[in-house]
């Protein structure tokens, strides 16, 4: 006897096309593919049966009863075919409650979590079939990971006796290498989730986490990219501790990844674990020293440490790497200032200030190295720009007030102390024990703004 082979990918978009093209009224079918592949079965089947009204419902993690997503569908009595995307969206975040509320020695072999309850979403269909078949005259085409049909059919099975077919599109290495490219941004910048909201990065993670337990052919790379890219997610959630757990399994895959190492000493520094943080940002530079942003963040690091001279060596070599890195020279006044080095910390801010002329925190800092040197008229102008680009920079207003209590300038200290306190409450205190008030702290007024 001879060993049936599985179907290649292509052999299996044929065998879904000629069912498609055959079927009429309700059927039930499902496709195990990635959702890159998704992409291309829905396009593909767009084109090749023009004459069939297709649409495609997207489902995400708030998603609980399919029936109702459906009916509110425009005009979907005419429809032919319609392709269900995204349920395991839904299935993973009830996973995630009920992995996290119960502790449970039965767990799902591949991903964790249990297999003792059902999901809403999969507790409707398996009570709604009937309703389905009635009130949908059209084929049905879930798109889902292994790993959701296997949940669907564990945990659906009254729905699921009722399919058609089940087609599955074997993931190749090209496939596999452009699924990671759609999952990964690569430049390991943080700033790419922060316009996510909280729901999509749950989204995301929980489709990270579907791929990892569902791809056994994973390099060490590819599983190290998203074990990363999961601790990006995490970090912009301020999920600090879940985010070091996923730089480390990134870690455990590719010891010699740079950006894991670096973002884990971010994660760190969040935490406010200096030290380990610079442990970290050392291991990102033994690989890449060139790193001028893991410098930059050590540098900061270093600073929160009052250890400042390492700081400006760090701010320095980031520096060397990248001359136009204005938050390296910003912060490099910082450190100089702290040092009493003032005239190097002016110089510092002003190149920073040459690179962006519109950053408010420089024009401030440098008002307060200024004010410390008692170059008053100069303080104020530099504060005074500082408002100019942000109106609300409650500090800004604070540094003008010590300025003028400095001078003895009564109303314009209070004046201004008055507006940085609006803004922020937290000066009302500040201002009670700082010693640039100690020429107006008896005057009645200045009394009575503080309590």
């Amino acid at each position: 006897m001879r060993e049936e082979q599985p179907l290649t990918a292509a052999e299996s978009y044929q065998a879904l096309l000629r069912s498609l093209r055959r079927k009429n009224g309700f059927n039930l079918l499902f496709v195990r593919c990635s959702p890159v592949q998704a992409d291309e079965i829905i396009r593909g089947v767009s084109q090749d049966l023009p004459n069939k009204n297709i649409q495609v419902l997207q489902l995400d993690s708030e998603t609980d009863n399919l029936y109702e997503k459906i009916v509110d569908l425009p005009n979907y009595t005419n429809l032919n075919i319609l392709f269900v995307r995204g349920l395991e969206n839904a299935l993973l975040r009830y996973e995630e409650a009920e992995s996290e509320g119960y502790f449970l020695l039965s767990q799902s072999p591949v991903y964790g979590g249990t297999w003792a309850g059902v999901p809403k979403i999969l507790g409707y269909l398996n009570l709604s079939r009937e309703r389905f078949e009635r009130q949908f005259p059209f084929t049905l085409v879930f798109l889902l990971p292994e790993f959701a049909l296997r949940y669907f059919i564990r945990r659906a099975s009254d729905f699921f006796d009722w399919y058609s077919g089940v087609y599955e599109f074997p993931t190749d290495k090209d496939i596999l290498h452009r699924e990671i490219r759609r999952l990964v941004y690569l430049d390991g910048d943080l700033d790419t989730y922060q316009q996510f909201t909280p729901q999509q990065r749950q989204e995301k993670l929980a489709e990270i986490k579907a791929y990892l337990s569902d791809s056994p052919s994973l390099d060490p790379v590819q599983a190290s990219e998203l074990w990363h890219e999961k601790g990006l997610i995490h970090q912009m959630g301020k999920e600090y501790e879940e985010a070091i757990a996923s730089y480390d399994q990134a870690l455990e895959f590719k010891p010699d990844y740079p950006d894991a190492w670096n973002n884990r000493g971010v994660a760190l520094y969040n935490l406010g674990r200096f030290e380990e943080a610079i442990a970290s940002y050392d291991r990102a530079l033994e690989f890449k020293p060139d790193y001028h942003q893991a410098w930059f963040i050590r540098g900061v690091a270093l600073n929160n440490l009052r250890r400042f001279e390492e700081a400006i060596a760090s701010y320095d070599r980031a520096l060397e790497f990248k001359p136009d890195y204005h938050q390296a020279w910003y912060n490099r006044g910082i450190a100089l200032g702290n040092l009493g080095r003032f005239e190097q910390a002016i110089a510092s801010y002003d190149r920073a200030l040459e690179i962006k002329p519109d950053y408010p925190v420089a024009w401030d800092n440098r008002g307060y190295v200024l004010t410390c040197m008692g170059r008053y008229k100069d303080a104020l102008e530099s504060c005074d720009r500082a408002i100019k680009i942000n109106s609300n920079d409650a500090n800004a207003y604070y540094n003008k007030a010590c300025c003028y209590g400095l001078q003895n300038n009564v109303e314009l200290a209070i004046e201004n102390l008055q507006r940085a306190i609006s803004l922020d409450v937290e000066y009302q205190d500040m201002a009670k024990t700082d010693k640039d008030f100690e020429q107006i702290r008896g005057d009645e007024r200045f009394q009575s703004l503080l309590s």
